[in-house]
C-alpha cells in the first residue's frame, strides 16, 4: 500500500461493468483538476485496498472512493463525494445528501444489482489508451 499515491483520490471501481466504465468515462472528462485514479475492483491491486479498509470483498458491488491514510466512501456517499470533488454543476449532486443515507443507498443499491441486466457486461477489464494510462492504478 505504499506506492498509492497520496495527493490522489482513488477510486474502485467494477471494471467488467459497463454503467461503471461509463462512469469511469465521465469522471475522466470532468477531472479538470486531476484529483482522481482508478483501480478496478477485479485486480490484484483492488483487491488489496479492499483489504487494507477492511471491506468484504464478497459484498462489492459497489463504487469506492478511497483517501489513502484518511477515509473511504461506499456506494451512495462514494458517488456524492465524487460529485463534490468534480466541482462546478457536479457539485449541485450534493444536494441529495439532505436524503438519509439508508435511502439514498436502497436507490444505488437498486442499480447496482441490475447494472449488468440494464447496461450490459464486459468480457475483461477496461484497456486505457496510452494517454489515459497514468489515471489507472496497478
Amino acid at each position: 500500500m505504499l506506492n498509492l499515491p497520496k495527493d490522489k483520490k482513488i477510486i474502485l471501481f467494477d471494471g467488467v461493468c459497463n454503467l461503471c466504465n461509463s462512469a469511469v468515462q465521465f469522471i475522466i472528462k470532468h477531472d479538470k483538476k486531476d484529483i482522481f485514479r482508478f483501480v478496478a475492483l477485479q485486480s490484484d491491486l483492488g483487491q488489496e485496498i479492499i483489504k487494507h479498509i477492511g471491506i468484504d470483498a464478497k459484498n462489492i458491488d459497489s463504487i469506492i472512493l478511497y483517501q489513502p491514510g484518511i477515509a473511504y466512501y461506499y456506494k451512495s456517499e462514494a458517488v456524492l463525494e465524487i460529485a463534490k470533488n468534480l466541482g462546478g454543476i457536479y457539485y449541485f449532486g450534493t444536494l441529495f445528501s439532505i436524503f438519509p443515507i439508508f435511502f439514498t443507498n436502497y436507490i444505488y443499491d437498486y442499480i447496482a444489482k441490475n447494472r449488468y441486466e440494464w447496461y450490459g457486461k464486459k468480457e475483461s477489464c477496461i484497456i486505457p489508451t496510452k494517454e489515459l494510462q497514468a489515471k489507472f492504478l496497478e
